[in-house]
């Protein structure tokens, strides 16, 4: 995979994905209120404004490029993780 986010300045969050996830990726990302383009250079432009934002960008790109052991193995480290929050006390 060759897929990269960059930034380029007063063009906002550059993706780069392969094109055949960019329509895709770039529907998703409209349904979710994340202003992006998709300029015929290819790329994927995107407007991250906000921390969620950045989450939702990162979930959506992650969930059409990894294989399905790669979201089956994150997701079981996710479920061992021990976090302690100190919230309750």
């Amino acid at each position: 995979m060759n897929e990269s986010i960059s930034t380029v300045p007063s063009q906002g969050q550059i993706i780069s994905v392969h094109r055949s996830y960019r329509w895709s990726i770039y529907r998703r990302l409209q349904e979710l209120n994340i202003p992006c383009t998709c300029p015929a250079d290819g790329t994927l432009r995107v407007d991250i404004d906000r921390a969620t934002a950045l989450v939702l960008v990162h979930s959506t790109v992650r969930q059409y490029l990894f294989s399905r052991q790669e979201a089956l193995d994150w997701l079981e480290r996710c479920w061992q993780t021990q976090v302690v929050c100190n919230a309750d006390r």
